[in-house]
């Protein structure tokens, strides 16, 4: 390590120490300055690490944290970003926070980075595993179409060639065969080929061969499923890990089989069993035994607006968060699986965070 980034290790963790005893908050500000003073400091601090990259449009969230419970249950304390801060000097504030005990024997840090950023950091260090979660139309004004979304994948794929990708594969957009990173796909298998077509609103179903409308042989929901095209040899991969059983779903929990063992999540919905078996998926490639995985998978509390439980008065309200018409689709069909009667409140953002265009509600299958 040089001077150079001795200097800026020790004055970010020392502001980070100063911030969080005497005024009890934490702030971008230790990453500012670590990066003033060693523009390269995300090298040396990541270069013991086996570093896990988590994108996508949906599901982020809850994918780093269950991976991050996964990794826990197998190999002790993990380095993450659990409050989303997923610029440069927040990436650089969580390595120069991290508490990893020097007897440790493997050192991971899971990061969440959204897709615009991720293409920025990656210049800085190689992942050692790329996790793809979905790609959906998703604030347009400020990600465009989803072909334009992807392109900051490949990006960052293209800045770290040797680092594996781990993508669903039942979303056509990650069969590219373009990139040269070694590649791993996750996805359903539970159902017996039938033949079917995705929703008319649905984005993504557009052979990139021949530009013909893929079919199915099912579907999952949106575009995702067991695709081909007709006209050409475009369809979907060989999947490395596959759910073969959807045993039982729920609006609050759901209990599935991957690759021959059972697994549970406290969460409900067809979607998040997408994100855990990301999760699953981390945890075999790292040759994480089954029972583990399971502990970390019941391990998970609910995160911030993600069938997050509050109390309000002598009501209880769960609080889910959607962001375009795909998690608000999906979020009224596990709604739909109450076996109660509820009120139900929508509330509508556009400020800037979330994106000032809203007209993704139009899509949205409320009637």
């Amino acid at each position: 390590m040089t001077l150079r980034t001795t200097l800026a290790t020790g004055i970010g963790r020392s502001t980070h120490w100063f911030l969080s005893h005497f005024l009890h908050r934490g702030s971008s500000l230790p990453g500012q300055l670590a990066l003033k003073i060693d523009p390269n400091i995300l090298e040396q601090l990541t270069k013991d690490y086996e570093v896990i990259v988590v994108s996508g449009t949906n599901g982020k969230t809850l994918t780093t944290a269950l991976i991050v419970n996964i990794l826990k249950a197998a190999f002790g304390e993990i380095t993450t970003n659990p409050s989303g801060a997923n610029l440069i000097q927040g990436i650089v504030g969580t390595f120069l926070e991290a508490k990893i005990s020097p007897t440790q024997t493997r050192k991971f840090a899971v990061l969440e980075i959204d897709e615009a950023t991720l293409p920025k950091v990656t210049q800085y260090f190689s992942p050692d595993l790329f996790v793809f979660t979905n790609i959906f139309r998703d604030q347009l004004d400020r990600y465009g179409e989803i072909y334009t979304t992807y392109k900051l994948l490949q990006s960052a794929a293209n800045h770290a060639p040797n680092a594996t990708i781990l993508a669903n594969g039942d979303m056509p957009i990650f069969n590219d065969k373009t990139l040269k990173n070694p590649k791993k796909y996750y996805g359903f298998n539970h159902q017996e080929d039938g033949e079917t077509l995705a929703d008319e609103s649905a984005d993504g179903v557009i052979c990139p061969n021949c530009k013909h409308i893929l079919h199915y042989h099912f579907l999952t929901y949106a575009n995702q499923g067991k695709y081909y095209c007709p006209h050409c040899d475009f369809k979907r991969p060989p999947l490395d890990y596959q759910l073969t059983s959807l045993n039982h779903l729920t609006e609050k929990s759901a209990t599935f089989t991957v690759d021959g063992d059972k697994y549970s999540i406290p969460v409900g919905g067809m979607y998040n069993i997408y994100n855990a078996l990301a999760a699953i998926a981390v945890g075999k490639y790292y040759n994480i035994p089954a029972d583990t995985i399971r502990q970390g998978l019941l391990a998970q509390k609910t995160v911030f607006g993600r069938q997050e439980i509050v109390q309000i008065g002598d009501k209880q309200a769960t609080i889910m968060l959607v962001k375009n018409p795909v998690g608000a689709n999906q979020v009224i069909d596990t709604l739909k699986l109450a076996p109660y009667n509820y009120s139900l409140v929508t509330l509508l953002n556009d400020d800037w965070a979330d994106g000032r265009d809203v007209s993704w509600i139009w899509d949205t299958h409320y009637e």
